[in-house]
């Protein structure tokens, strides 16, 4: 009997040892974060655990543990540490709309979009007074004075960098600056490549899997984070033409055929620090800089395709012929998010995407289960943090074109972007899946992909730890402002 309890309190000092340094770790995350509630409330969290392994200590030294009750008290907290690893780590049942990516949250008949229709097609593209513009609203009315009022606050992102006027100036640059790339890779030869002329006329020929292995590799050695592979479901390509860039208006309203089978999707990482900035100017560097490199990686990918001798499609922010969010999904790259966003197991909804569409065989990923549907039904943040009360904060989600999701007012989270003169980008810096991936929040990540009560207990604590309304991150140095006006 001595044997036993002398093993069960060498177990006992080792877990609550291992627990303590689990507690440290997150109390010096926290503070290399520069999280300044959470250091607060891990440090005290950190002590806890550590006047607890004292005690447990003292208990054994002063032989406690010895006697009928202290044997009792060992006994009960091994029943009850037990009974919680096993209702935390055991996996739950699985979210079946999720293992089948899109297709499991189509309800009814789904429309294909027409890029017209889009915020940033209307704002950006069509020009007051041309053709194009009494044509698109001669159809639709509805959007004619909602546009006009947001236009004269100066477009897509209203002026540059109001929320920090008036010492926006170095990061409007800096935006403007990070803006440039997509726009040389825009262009028709760039996003629908013609082979080397080395190449020309050539075709090797590669297995499915084959194939793979080298775009996925070599997709990755470009920049990319993540990458998967779906066949190209019609449904997420648009329908017609909205975005003209380079004065070929002769597109506007042209519809786009699908003309692939294919779909690459990849992720690109946003940074921790300068998403934590939002809706000031840093986040709006970091998402152009995202873009810039999005459009960087298809467009090679593609020419890589195209010189292979297949057809290829570059999908980036200066050409786009698809959705890229529900793509992503059926690629299993994540799932759909409250905000209207991926949101991925490996960084949350901090990632922007690309995609290139292909006739090369290839060998396609599966759509995955990792708990964000049931996580972002109890959670919420986005939506309560939402500067223009733009995500909805109904517990479940409602049938949109036939598909079932939260649906974004992209019109008054526009509005907003006007209104700043940035992307905002708050709803990705309040969600507990953007939590750098330190080694506690990996553990919490293994929970709650796996677990749905683990779900609910690390949103609460995620309420107690960060606030239900995180303040900015610290700003780095390289971007910092002084206070402007509040909007």
């Amino acid at each position: 009997m001595e044997l036993i309890i002398t093993i069960l309190l060498v177990i006992g000092v080792l877990g609550l040892i291992a627990q303590t340094l689990i507690g440290l770790s997150f109390f010096i995350s926290c503070i290399l974060e520069k999280e300044r509630r959470a250091s607060i409330f891990a440090g005290l969290q950190f002590l806890g655990m550590s006047a607890f392994l004292v005690i447990f200590l003292l208990l054994i030294w002063i032989g406690f543990f010895q006697t009928s009750f202290g044997l009792a008290i060992l006994i009960a907290g091994y029943i009850f540490t037990v009974s919680a690893a096993i209702v935390l780590l055991r996996r739950t049942a699985p979210n079946p709309r999720a293992l089948q990516g899109t297709r499991g949250l189509i309800i009814g008949k789904v429309k294909r979009q027409d890029e017209r229709t889009h915020v940033f097609a209307r704002n950006r593209s069509i020009h007051p007074g041309s053709e194009q513009y009494k044509a698109y609203y001669r159809e639709h009315p509805e959007h004619e004075k909602f546009d006009t009022t947001r236009r004269k606050t100066g477009g897509p992102l209203g002026h540059f960098g109001t929320i920090d006027s008036p010492h926006e100036g170095p990061n409007v640059a800096a935006t403007l600056a990070s803006g440039n790339m997509p726009m040389y890779l825009g262009t028709p030869e760039k996003v629908k490549p013609e082979p080397h002329f080395l190449m020309k006329g050539k075709r090797i020929n590669l297995t499915p899997e084959e194939a793979t292995e080298r775009l996925k590799g070599y997709a990755r050695n470009r920049g990319a984070d993540l990458v998967g592979i779906t066949e190209l479901n019609p449904l997420w390509v648009y329908s017609h033409r909205g975005e003209i860039f380079y004065e070929n208006w002769a597109d506007w309203g042209k519809e786009i055929k699908v003309e692939h089978k294919y779909a690459i999707v990849f992720a690109m990482e946003m940074s921790f620090d300068m998403v934590g900035t939002g809706p000031h100017t840093p986040t709006a560097i970091e998402s152009m800089g995202n873009y810039a490199k999005g459009a960087y990686i298809a467009t090679q990918l593609a020419s890589f395709i195209a010189n292979l001798g297949y057809s290829a499609t570059a999908s980036h922010f200066r050409h786009y012929e698809s959705l890229m969010v529900p793509l992503a999904v059926d690629a299993g790259l994540g799932e759909l998010g409250r905000l209207g966003y991926l949101i991925t197991k490996e960084l949350g909804p901090r990632v922007r995407l690309g995609l290139v569409t292909t006739n090369l065989p290839l060998i396609c990923d599966k759509s995955v289960d990792i708990g964000v549907e049931d996580f972002c039904r109890i959670c919420k943040k986005c939506a309560v943090c939402c500067p223009s009360k733009s995500i909805p904060l109904e517990k479940d989600q409602t049938v949109v074109n036939g598909l079932l999701r939260w649906k974004l007012n992209d019109e008054t989270c526009f509005e907003y972007w006007g209104k700043v003169g940035t992307d905002c980008n708050v709803c990705m810096r309040v969600c507990p899946w953007s939590h750098a991936r330190t080694f506690p929040h990996k553990i919490i990540l293994v929970l709650i992909t796996r677990n749905k009560i683990a779900r609910r207990l690390f949103s609460i604590m995620d309420d107690v730890f960060y606030g239900k309304r995180p303040k900015v991150k610290a700003i780095p140095k390289w971007v910092q402002f002084k206070p402007g006006k509040s909007l």
